[in-house]
């Protein structure tokens, strides 16, 4: 089993971070590869459909925990154009005074028809598309 576990700081207080990328379908909001962003129930689940920017296809994603009050968001793929099963991830907020915080990213995943350094790979790639977004929207280094 992989692991990417990144992050990046913002100045901005982490309620007005959270505000943006806290739904479970706000990714589309700001994550550069999203294009669209569909949210169902399905038996009793919460499930999201992500269409791929430029063409990509289609990413479909389940909800595990949602916890505005520590500012996480835990999901799991369901379906993904992807080299890699058993995608589960933590996207969270933690404040680090009033006006900055620290958005992370982590996961844990198996490689399914690439390498697992080409899997985590790509994983990165995706996380540090949505930080530099993250950067232009709201500052930072």
């Amino acid at each position: 089993m992989s692991n990417v576990n990144m992050s990046t700081k913002l100045p901005v207080s982490a309620d007005i971070v959270w505000q943006t990328i806290g739904g479970f379908s706000s990714i589309a909001k700001w994550h550069p590869a999203i294009e669209k962003s569909e949210e169902t129930t399905e038996g009793g689940a919460t499930i999201r459909t992500l269409s791929l920017a430029g063409g990509g296809g289609t990413v479909v994603e389940k909800l595990e925990t949602l916890n505005d009050k520590e500012r996480s968001c835990t999901y799991s793929i369901v379906s993904s154009p992807m080299p890699l099963s058993n995608y589960e991830a933590t996207l969270r907020v933690r404040a680090d005074g009033p006006m900055s915080c620290t958005v992370e990213w982590s996961s844990k995943f198996d490689a399914e028809g690439a390498s697992e350094n080409d899997a985590a790979a790509t994983v990165r790639q995706a996380y540090e598309a949505g930080f530099e977004n993250l950067k232009r929207m709201f500052g930072g280094s």
